[in-house]
């Protein structure tokens, strides 16, 4: 459920392939010149898995010597030898290099099923850890970017370059370089600290092997095929694992509690004693680094970079108000002269991309006024009161009918247990009956199949494909219009020792341009752990897992379909708050009844799902959904406690937001924050994010697929089409063009009356200027005055050809990566501003003023 890949600190690639141990080859680049025309696709794959544990201990000393290399001599230059080609593009150059290469050094100790090359992996994955510390903190390389800025002018950069250039000031400054030689040697020394903690605390989890043994009817409630596919012990009983496709199953469907109790117990407290250390150091260090860098909380220092802005914001959303003083960075330490970038989308403290009254954001706030989201979690209670009334009755019934003593609470080894149950008896939906009409086989043909046609593109598999483990199946992408590789993607499935634990995409080769102009193309690997099939079982999924499968999926295909020039800006590298919303959308497809239909077929049989248990099952959709999102919330306030508190108590600051919004109290003895990797992973203080992304997610799908067709065709009035040359017209008002979706992601920029190559994957055509009402162009640039800026956009009828809504989400939200801020993209894709409307109905909540519209 989680998207995984380097920070903007951490890019590699890699030389040829083919000698045992390569050489590095000289970086291959990320350009800084946009070619006029489409660029040729390098359809190269550097990645390789066969490496031994000295080999990656080797390649690692030979990829920092040579990376360092050419810091040096960015780093040793003269003012009046500052240029973009010797400065901004040869960091450019170095980070797609470094890229690749850095992931195959360190991706392994996620997924190789050899143990010797996960400790080498991991190793690695330290040393180049110290190093992206080091070189974040070259204050030498940073003057030297500085000094750029002063030199070069401005309209001689395009614009994605252009944000480049301001990233990376950024970043100096979020790193402390502008602060004096004292303070910033403390932050680097934090900064090392801080990635080996998140490195061990995941590694601890990774490579837990804890089970229990059990018996037969210990385990009673499961399903055969469940029992017959788990390992025996020496006496006999049956060996339960605390992996995902022994814990969720057997919390859903064992009915004897004392046995839910101890797996619940268990796996909350894996690695209890060493992460819980981990934990508090990692909170600790976060804040005295925040400090050093002037703002008052870790969750301030991340939020800037987010949609949200503000920790304030992000309590206010979540339905908590903090009395904190106002967020952010000091003057006293930004003593740099401001650095105008692309505006950037102020949240608003009730609707999320909305500007915040009052704020000096570059955009101004339009469209109704928003329901506040601040009362989310008080709207909320009153949902979960009434569900755990519904199960405290259902418990008691089973009490009375298995002769147990009934305690009159909800425990958490209940929870998952009676909530299953409520789908069972309230919606009369079986799951054990219905994942039989979800074998791998054809879930798998199923999605992909609806990708392809959802995106305009084709999967073929590489049977002689190189990977890691005998499970793992390359697939190459193509564009469906022009036959063009846009990408390869491992699908690695099924659980093994020592395998990553969660389900989770890694961007493993950044999809940008090259030194020569052609685009490397995207790879990507998703990573899961479903029930592994045997001589005489299928692998069946559970429907969440189908769900689980569609979302990660998604994250694949954004890393695959973006297009951007520059590998920082590569796939996923959007805000945080909204990486998981493109995913998210997706999630729809499998409440959907045709779609259902494509990716299920009874195992034994080959018939459909009967349309009774198929409407039974979209029924089922907002079951249990007031405690499902209380606990998002729940979790979500750890996060944020641990991150804006002092000296906060993970287990107990755990504890009582669970009694406090759940109502259902955590297990005695239990540590969930030290089993919760997300905090150590890349979303410290945003975890919110899934449910901030979860209001563009709905009002996308609501507002475009489910108005326009999940699968078909049709056309909204006024879209442009993807991928389509000729561009509509995007009018702010009388007068006021601006630049319309396609021209907003065309790498040549906007300029009165000019033309620019697109370089689209799909199309050989190019971009033209929009023509005003008197026929002159915009002449706006990308991050002018142009549809992202005020006023409430009204699209034009289309000039080009019908094409599905599909594409313009590919072009809209897709294509960019980060090189547009979310806000753009959103606004491009929806005509409008976001609303929540969509997101709190799919809540269950009624939105005041009656049932809002879908648009």
């Amino acid at each position: 459920m989680r998207q995984l890949e380097q920070s903007e600190e951490e890019q590699i690639e890699r030389g040829a392939a083919s000698a045992p141990l390569p050489a590095m080859k000289p970086p291959a680049v990320c350009a800084g010149d946009n070619p006029e025309v489409a660029t040729p696709c390098s359809v190269v794959n550097y990645l390789r898995w066969d490496l031994s544990a000295q080999q990656i201990g080797e390649l690692t000393t030979q990829l920092i010597e040579q990376t360092k290399r050419v810091y040096d001599q960015v780093g040793a230059q003269k003012f009046e030898d500052v240029s973009y080609e010797s400065t901004l593009k040869a960091l450019a150059d170095v980070e797609v290099s470094y890229t690749v290469q850095r992931n195959i050094l360190d991706f392994p100790q996620h997924v190789s099923p050899s143990k010797d090359i996960r400790t080498a992996s991991t190793e690695a994955d330290k040393k180049l850890s110290e190093f992206d510390v080091e070189m974040s903190m070259r204050q030498d390389v940073y003057q030297r970017v500085v000094w750029l800025q002063e030199k070069i002018p401005k309209d001689s950069l395009r614009p994605e370059a252009m944000r480049y250039l301001e990233r990376l000031i950024k970043l100096g400054r979020r790193n402390g370089l502008h602060l004096p030689e004292e303070t910033q040697e403390k932050i680097k020394n934090i900064k090392k600290k801080l990635s080996l903690l998140c490195i061990d605390f995941n590694k601890n989890l990774n490579e837990d092997t804890t089970f229990l043994p059990f018996t037969r009817e210990e385990l009673g409630g499961l399903p055969e095929d469940f029992l017959n596919s788990l390992e025996k012990t020496e006496d006999e009983k049956l060996k339960v694992t605390l992996k995902y496709p022994h814990y969720f199953p057997l919390l859903k469907k064992c009915h004897v509690p004392e046995t839910r109790r101890k797996v619940e117990e268990a796996f909350n407290c894996r690695c209890k004693e060493e992460n819980c250390a981990i934990l508090r150091e990692l909170v600790a260090l976060r804040a005295q680094k925040s400090s050093l860098l002037g703002f008052r909380t870790h969750a301030d220092y991340v939020l800037e970079m987010n949609m949200a802005k503000s920790s304030q914001v992000v309590a206010t959303f979540l339905g908590n108000p903090l009395a904190l003083p106002p967020s952010g960075p000091t003057e006293r330490h930004l003593g740099l002269p401001k650095v105008v970038g692309p505006a950037h989308v102020l949240a608003h403290p009730w609707i999320p991309g909305q500007e915040a009254k009052g704020s000096s954001s570059g955009l101004s706030g339009s469209g109704p006024a928003p329901t506040p989201l601040d009362e989310l979690a008080k709207k909320l209670k009153p949902l979960g009161e009434q569900e755990r009334a519904v199960i405290l009755e259902l418990k008691k019934a089973e009490c009375e009918q298995r002769g147990l003593t009934f305690d009159g609470q909800i425990n958490a080894w209940d929870m998952r247990y009676y909530m299953n149950r409520v789908e069972e008896t309230r919606y009369s939906v079986d799951q054990n009956l219905l994942k039989e009409y979800f074998p791998m086989e054809v879930v798998t043909r199923g999605l992909l199949g609806i990708y392809q046609e959802l995106l305009g593109l084709t999967f073929d598999l590489e049977p002689d494909a190189t990977v890691w483990h005998e499970d793992v199946r390359l697939y190459s992408v193509h564009d469906a219009a022009s036959g063009k590789v846009i990408g390869k993607f491992y699908l690695d499935l099924y659980p093994r020792e020592g395998k990553y634990g969660h389900a989770a995409c890694f961007g493993l080769q950044p999809g940008c341009l090259r030194q020569d102009g052609s685009r490397q193309i995207a790879i990507a690997a998703m990573v899961a752990n479903f029930t592994k099939p045997t001589p005489d079982a299928p692998s069946l999924l559970q429907h969440d897992e189908v769900e689980t499968y569609f979302h990660e999926f998604g994250h694949v295909m954004h890393q695959l379909c973006s297009q951007a020039e520059f590998a920082m800006f590569s796939g996923t590298h959007v805000e945080r708050d909204f990486v998981e919303a493109p995913s998210q959308m997706l999630e729809n497809w499998v409440w959907e009844k045709e779609p259902l239909l494509r990716m299920s077929q009874h195992y034994r049989t080959g018939t459909a799902i009967p349309q009774e248990l198929l409407d039974k099952l979209i029924k089922s959709r907002q079951a249990n959904t007031g405690l499902f999102n209380l606990r998002q919330i729940v979790l979500a306030k750890v996060d944020q406690a641990l991150h804006t508190q002092t000296m906060a108590d993970p287990a107990e600051e755990y504890a009582s937001l669970c009694q406090e919004i759940l109502g259902v109290p955590a297990t005695p003895g239990t540590n969930m924050p030290a089993t919760f990797g997300h905090l150590a992973g890349g979303y410290d203080a945003q975890y919110y994010g899934y449910l901030w992304s979860e209001v563009y997610s709905m009002d996308m799908f609501h507002t475009r697929f489910k108005q326009e067709g999940v699968l078909s065709g049709k056309v909204r009035r006024g879209t442009v089409p993807a991928g389509e040359r000729v561009r509509d017209v995007l009018t702010l008002g009388p007068g006021r063009p601006g630049p319309g979706p396609h021209a907003l992601h065309c790498p040549g920029g906007v300029g009165a009356k000019a033309l620019a190559a697109c370089g689209c994957t799909h199309c050989a055509h190019r971009c033209r200027l929009a023509q005003g009402p008197s026929g002159a162009g915009s002449g706006q640039p990308r991050g002018g005055s142009g549809a992202h800026l005020g006023g409430r956009p009204r699209l034009t009828q289309p000039r080009s050809s019908p094409r599905q809504v599909g594409m313009d989400y590919r072009s809209c939200i897709l294509r960019p990566g980060g090189s547009e801020d979310a806000g753009v993209m959103l606004k491009l894709f929806l005509g409008r501003d976001p609303t929540q409307d969509a997101f709190l109905l799919s809540k269950g909540l009624r939105v005041e003023g009656g049932e809002a519209q879908a648009c």
